[in-house]
């Protein structure tokens, strides 16, 4: 859902669409920076929300605002996760970009070093800062600087069809008591109806990246390496082989995964997994809405923790994140905006509306989130373990992700190239990548 494009694209726009983005985000027209005749402030928050109960929320927080903070007054700008890098970037470019941005803490490297945000250390009040864990703040943390505020984020769990899993006998997992990567093999096997008809997990791997490098600190994998002087290499250990090598064993030698499913998205596999095709997809917390609108009556299904190896229930996240524009003159009013929208009722209510986790602690409480109901219960447990994405402040990953690791990892999962090749277009092409962005 998030594109990550790189520089020189949105560089080369033409002038008419760069006019037209710029009317789309509301740009003024420069007579004092967003403050109106009569002296009051105008903040321009663009919001990613896309879901109708998100939306909602994030409309009425604003609106509750509003109610409050006349001479601080905020407009609510809607944007889209499938073009914020471009759109974003031009803005910056233009000098009109918005004084509250919504994104991705995996989109923000770019804008981070390139002196588009505001390093936010200064303005974080305490509460804040003190509410959100450190290894959350370490998904915005770029260089010395933090230029976002984390508040949503996802795990990657298993949908699990319970009717086939209580008829099969298997082992159910727990956060407590989690499948190893062997025994979700294993398990898998025995899922499966061994004629073809049914399997016993569907990986939709449209986008292979993110799923096998954030499951695979699960097995105690990383990747991505910094050496003394920080640079970030690639180096494949024995770790990093145990996710990708699993996914690969299911579809090509047990036959308990469908290839059909590796070129899909999460939504294409629901259908099948309704239809008793797959017993378990892999997908990201938030897909159990479409499920509970979508699934068909008496359609029984639970969340399942994913499986863990030598680095336990650990997975990689990249957080939802509110940034400021480096650009806008009301930096203070723009965090206590942040501040008002972020606090914990605030967060939880954000974090229902988008069927997410919220990364505060306190909004962690809220029993709505703590309920068996929907498998909340089952995220809030794993909300813990969730770290920072390897790449997550790697410069040059996109391009790494876009023309080394997904192709590579696309033929590895077919079963058109093997371990070795694998290994050595990820670390041997991916180095050669990572060089031109850290001379």
């Amino acid at each position: 859902m998030r594109r990550i494009a790189r520089l020189t694209k949105a560089k080369r726009l033409t002038a008419t669409a760069l006019a037209s983005l710029l009317l789309l985000t509301g740009c003024s027209d420069g007579d004092g920076g967003g403050r109106d005749a009569d002296g009051k402030i105008t903040l321009r928050f663009q919001s990613l929300a896309w879901q109708k109960e998100s939306v909602d929320a994030n409309k009425e927080l604003v609106d509750e605002w509003n109610a409050t903070h006349p001479d601080v007054r905020v407009e609510y700008v809607q944007g889209s996760w499938d073009s914020v890098h471009d759109q974003l970037l031009t803005s910056f470019e233009g000098g009109e970009a918005p004084d509250i941005i919504h994104d991705a803490s995996d989109d923000l490297a770019d804008f981070a070093y390139g002196g588009y945000l505001t390093d936010l250390r200064e303005l974080l009040p305490a509460r804040l800062r003190s509410d959100i864990p450190r290894r959350s703040w370490g998904t915005a943390t770029f260089g010395e600087g933090v230029y976002g505020v984390p508040f949503l984020q996802e795990p990657r769990v298993l949908i699990a069809n319970e009717k086939i899993l209580k008829e099969s006998g298997v082992r159910i997992p727990t956060p407590e008591k989690l499948w190893s990567w062997p025994e979700f093999r294993q398990i898998t096997k025995e899922l499966s109806g061994g004629d073809g008809k049914r399997f016993g997990v569907a990986w939709p791997l449209k986008d292979p990246v993110s799923a096998t490098l954030n499951l695979g600190l699960s097995a105690g994998g990383q990747l991505f390496h910094r050496d003394a002087g920080g640079k970030a290499k690639v180096r494949f250990t024995e770790g990093d082989a145990v996710v990708p090598g699993t996914i690969r064993d299911q579809v090509n030698t047990d036959k308990s995964a469908s290839a059909a499913t590796l070129g899909m998205g999460g939504s294409d596999t629901l259908p099948g997994f309704f239809g008793g095709k797959y017993a378990m997809v892999p997908l990201g917390f938030s897909y159990r809405q479409q499920i509970v609108q979508q699934a068909p009556e008496g359609f029984e299904w639970t969340v399942l923790p994913a499986p863990a190896g030598a680095g336990g229930p650990a997975q990689g996240v990249s957080p939802q994140t509110l940034s400021i524009a480096e650009d806008s003159p009301y930096k203070k009013e723009a965090m206590e905006f942040i501040d008002f929208f972020l606090r914990p009722a605030n967060m939880a209510r954000l974090a229902k509306g988008d069927w997410m986790l919220p990364t505060g602690t306190a909004a962690l409480k809220d029993p709505a989130l703590r309920t068996e109901k929907d498998g909340w219960a089952t995220g809030t447990a794993l909300a813990e373990h969730l770290v920072p994405a390897p790449a997550q402040s790697v410069r040059g990953y996109p391009e790494w992700k876009d023309k080394v690791a997904t192709p590579a990892y696309q033929e590895y999962y077919s079963g058109a190239i093997d371990a070795g090749e694998l290994e050595k277009r990820l670390v041997e092409d991916g180095n050669l990548v990572l060089a031109r962005y850290q001379r």
